[in-house]
């Protein structure tokens, strides 16, 4: 066992790790798992999620609003991105799920700008390879393309 003064020292450092950027809860296990003793670990983690400082739910929901405002990616690389972070498989596809309508505009959007930036020094087929490989459905690599012939 461990004292409350060990205990509330440890927590204030993942509790400092936690607010500077928020993280997942693999994240945390991932960096302090040899720093401090697994059952303590899994005790500030408990109370962390009680308190609502670790939520893979919301960190799916920032993450997700991140990336559409900041970035040009697929449905499929949004999913694989929350996965490295150690996101369940299951948990982010739900969200996605959820929010299926809002993504498929993001997805489309996303797929008119990068064809709207290759199109000036690539060729139509290596546009759609391209987005293929990045994962955009073929609906919307197929919409964008005929925008762009527009």
């Amino acid at each position: 066992m461990y004292t409350i003064e060990e205990f509330d020292k440890e927590k204030t450092k993942v509790l400092k790790y936690v607010l500077y950027k928020k993280r997942t809860e693999k994240e945390i296990r991932t960096k302090f798992k040899t720093q401090i003793e697994e059952n303590m670990l899994e005790d500030i983690l408990q109370d962390l999620k009680e308190n609502g400082y670790v939520s893979d739910e919301n960190y799916i929901e920032r993450a997700i609003h991140e990336y559409i405002a900041l970035k040009n990616f697929s449905v499929k690389e949004i999913k694989y991105k929350l996965m490295s972070k150690g996101i369940s498989s299951s948990l982010a596809e739900d969200y996605i799920q959820k929010k299926e309508e809002e993504l498929n505009e993001y997805e489309q959007k996303s797929a008119d700008n990068i064809v709207l930036k290759k199109s000036v020094n690539m060729e139509e087929t290596e546009i759609r390879q391209y987005l293929m490989k990045k994962g955009y459905t073929e609906e919307h690599i197929k919409s964008a393309l005929e925008k762009l012939e527009e």
